[in-house]
């Protein structure tokens, strides 16, 4: 029996991921039973992964235009205009199935997916970053998935040859049965060569490059649109296996025909592999695409129309080329080492037909497949407001020394310095500012000019208040932008959330994303590109709400940019914001009192602005030295990795009476940074704040080998290195994950 001849039964439909309404909408359109090729097309094309089919009517509401922005979301990446006639291009993508499933692949394919879809714009990668959630220390998984993960983002990135210069690392029970890996791609290109998608011109021929085609990651793109189960182990094949030396091939054989003017289209084979790319790209140009799979370069014997089309082997492209150019990109890719195959062509019919040893395997209409997808306005509830912790209520658990010593040894709050050596982070010669600090800088071609990036979300706030979490997501963010000196220009999102055919956690995402826009719209922060991850869950338990934005940043000398080590001693300490003590949701509730309870902190982002504002002027007229923004743990624990980064110690003074000191050094109040400023330039400083209605106050002097907070020991530097410093080696040396 051929595959044209397969019975199409209910089963079948289900196995392929799509409900019985979704299969009468298939039927509808097409007028007939779907060929089993054509029925795993649909099944790509309108899972929640490609067709954003429960997000889309939220994704809408997100700012997306402003005076950088050159493209924003709808391409493989998104644009900015940095000046001088250069873009960055960059986004973030998950592969969180992937790397449960098989860690190291997972995550290395999902660095290499991220890396095509910046380098198809035509942009020379300069820096990777990453977000990555893990369960609990105590997991019997855990510690496996960190090791395979972080192997996996560091063997592919360094063999590349990108740089990986920023990211974040946390644990929690909740991403027991899901961890997330969340990759983002940095390049830069000029303005004026930007490559996209689109198809134009009848007879164009359609190419096939890179590496061959395999049975590997077949249902890829459905897999990532499931939940998990008990069985999640068997679903093994359909991970992609990545060569990081062939996509370096790859990448230099493409900007090679880009500059030569051999390009019409390009698109990169990613998620749903060849369905996607060539569906897209007709669609987009308003064309019919024919395909031959019989010129498809194949490495396993025998393959199907079927499999060939949902494929998603890596290191390949697909491109729409200038005929009287052909042999020309030929012998590029030839003398590349990598297959390039004229594998069909465009025309005028707008349909999309598949032909395989002399058979129409599929004969479908080309822009339905995209615009016809099914797009929900799922029910959702919105989570009842948590009550506001009074700090008062919450009593101290131990002495601020001791408190202080105890957070800078749990997993989140810990030195990540054991993840972060197993990445290359100065390839290329142009990282500036590596890992540990708040944001990356890496220099832009010879500079002067520099680019800051981050990655960053508070997953307990989105949880106890999408809302708030959302908007504080995105401003943390620009803050860490802020810290070193850069002007913040747009954000990238990854969007990862459980089931969302549940209405709790369809409230969970509606709410985030409310409250990034609302913070991008405040902030002048556009959204440029993205991805949204849902079923993120095992056996119904669904993960932490995580919208991980990524920022870029811009400093126009990167020289002046600001780092958070202390630098000498006798300078002031100032501290920017005002600080109630909020204590809900925070890592020293979370810690030291074993509770996750309350509204998290509230955000102001006027006040973010102005803060910020105020804050970046002082880096760049060269008055502070130093620049720290506050997050997690607080006061205390930002001072301490200020202290440790420089090894100069400080002396702080006494807390407020007016607030309890627990809550004074270690709430997360939002729109805060610590500064240092010579001490003949404070009282000007704090004059010009006042001036500009920002509330900045002294609170200690730089000096000495100890951190001495009033009433309490003083801490030697090195004691508090060995707290911060030894959590996760000790954890991955398979040390009990006891918290100390």
């Amino acid at each position: 029996m051929t595959a044209n001849n397969i019975k199409i039964t209910p089963e079948l439909v289900a196995e392929h991921g799509l409900k019985a309404d979704e299969y009468k909408r298939l039927l509808d359109l097409i007028g007939r039973e779907p060929t089993l090729t054509e029925l795993g097309i649909f099944s790509a094309m309108w899972n929640e992964h490609c067709s954003y089919k429960s997000s889309k009517v939220h994704l809408r509401t997100l700012p997306t235009k402003g005076p950088h922005v050159i493209q924003g979301p709808g391409e493989n990446a998104g644009v900015i205009d940095i000046g001088d006639g250069l873009a960055c291009v960059f986004k973030m993508e998950s592969h969180n199935h992937p790397s449960y499933i098989e860690p190291y692949q997972g995550a290395a394919t999902g660095v290499g997916g991220i890396l095509r879809d910046v380098f198809t714009m035509g942009a020379r990668p300069i820096a990777c970053l990453n977000a990555l959630s893990f369960g609990a220390p105590g997991h019997p998984k855990t510690r496996h998935l960190v090791g395979g993960v972080v192997a996996g983002i560091g063997g592919y990135g360094n063999s590349f040859g990108v740089p990986t210069v920023g990211g974040s690392v946390r644990f929690h029970a909740r991403y027991d049965g899901n961890c997330l890996v969340n990759a983002m791609a940095v390049g830069i290109a000029e303005k004026d060569k930007i490559f996209y998608a689109a198809a134009s011109g009848v007879g164009m021929p359609i190419v096939y490059l890179g590496s061959k085609t395999g049975r590997d990651g077949i249902h890829g793109a459905s897999m990532a649109s499931a939940e998990f189960d008990d069985d999640s182990d068997e679903k093994r094949p359909t991970v992609q296996v990545g060569d990081p030396f062939a996509e370096k091939l790859l990448l230099e054989a493409c900007l090679e025909i880009m500059h030569k003017g051999c390009v019409i289209a390009i698109q990169d084979m990613g998620a749903a592999g060849l369905t996607s790319s060539a569906t897209e790209m007709g669609a987009k140009g308003d064309l019919g695409v024919t395909l031959d799979l019989d010129k498809v370069p194949c490495r396993e014997e025998n393959m199907t129309a079927y499999e060939m089309m949902l494929s998603e082997s890596q290191e390949r492209m697909l491109m729409v080329l200038k005929p009287e150019k052909e042999k020309e990109a030929e012998a590029i890719f030839r003398k590349w080492g990598l297959d390039f195959a004229v594998i069909g062509e465009t025309n005028a019919s707008k349909r999309f037909v598949v032909r395989h040893k002399g058979e129409v395997m599929a004969d479908l209409p080309i822009k339905e497949l995209g615009d016809s997808a099914p797009e929900y306005k799922r029910p959702f509830v919105s989570a009842a407001k948590l009550l506001v912790i009074d700090a008062d209520d919450v009593k101290a658990q131990a002495g601020i020394a001791d408190a202080l010593e105890w957070l800078l040894a749990t997993p989140d709050l810990c030195s990540k310095r054991w993840v972060w050596e197993q990445y290359d982070h100065i390839i290329g010669g142009n990282t500036v500012q590596r890992p540990g600090g708040d944001a990356a800088v890496v220099r832009v071609e010879e500079g002067p000019k520099g680019l800051a990036l981050t990655t960053d979300v508070t997953p307990r706030y989105c949880e106890a208040d999408p809302f708030e979490g959302g908007k504080q997501a995105v401003a943390e963010c620009w803050r860490n932008l802020t810290a070193v000196g850069a002007t913040p220009l747009a954000i990238t999102d990854n969007l990862n959330f459980g089931n969302p055919e549940r209405p709790e956690i369809m409230g969970q995402f509606v709410g985030a994303v409310r409250g990034i826009g609302e913070a991008c719209k405040v902030l002048d922060f556009p959204v440029v590109s993205g991805n949204v991850s849902l079923y993120n869950e095992t056996n119904g338990k669904a993960i932490l709400p995580t919208p991980s934005i990524g920022g870029v940043g811009l400093i126009d000398d990167f020289t002046k940019s600001a780092t958070l080590a202390f630098k000498r001693e006798g300078e002031t300490i100032l501290l920017v914001g005002e600080t109630t003590g909020w204590l809900g949701q925070s890592m020293y509730m979370r810690e030291l009192c074993s509770r996750e309870e309350g509204a998290p902190p509230p955000v102001d982002l006027i006040e973010e602005r102005e803060n910020g504002d105020f804050v970046r002027a002082l880096i760049l007229d060269g008055t502070a030295t130093a620049v720290h923004d506050l997050s997690d743990g607080g006061l205390a624990v930002a001072m301490a990795e200020m202290a440790m980064a420089g090894s100069v110690g400080a002396k702080l003074d006494d807390a407020p009476d007016d607030i309890p000191a627990h809550a004074f050094w270690f709430g997360e109040d939002q729109a805060r940074y610590l500064m240092t400023v010579p001490a003949a330039k404070a009282k000007a400083v704090i004059d010009r704040a006042r001036n500009a209605s920002v509330l900045v106050s002294r609170i200690g002097t730089t000096g000495g080998d100890t951190l001495v907070l009033p009433g309490e020991r003083a801490i030697p530097l090195a004691a508090l290195h060995d707290k911060f410093e030894g959590w996760l080696p000790g954890y991955m040396a398979g040390e009990p994950p006891a918290v100390v």
